[in-house]
């Protein structure tokens, strides 16, 4: 596996001392991670961590302020949800990785490279 890890993954998932394969292993959660073609492999996917969600009126839409406080239907400290392009996939929780914050992965039982290839 010569690509770089950091264009595999677009930039957004930090692994610290794992060479490239143990690195995509991890991120994929599993050693028998599916193995793309070629041709797959920089197909760009946005991951995203969602910490909750709200469903409000828009009359309490158009209430909110700079001070306004929603609760989410989640509870602090609890892991959070990875996204890859809206489908869910896993859990994590934020860490800080340097400068930026960072996720670590505590699992990805939804991860089905067959839903999320376009």
């Amino acid at each position: 596996m010569d690509m770089n890890l950091n264009e595999q993954l677009s930039g957004d998932v930090i692994i610290d001392d794992l060479d490239s394969e143990d690195a995509l292993r991890a991120a994929a959660g599993r050693s028998g991670a599916r193995q793309l073609p070629q041709m797959m492999r920089r197909i760009p996917v946005t991951l995203t961590l969602e910490v909750g969600s709200v469903r409000i009126s828009l009359q309490e839409l158009m209430d909110i302020g700079p001070s306004s406080v929603l609760p989410l239907d989640s509870l602090a400290g609890e892991p959070l949800v990875i996204k890859v392009n809206g489908t869910p996939i896993g859990r994590a929780e934020v860490v800080v990785a340097g400068e930026q914050y960072g996720l670590k992965v505590i699992d990805l039982e939804g991860l089905n490279l067959d839903i999320l290839a376009p």
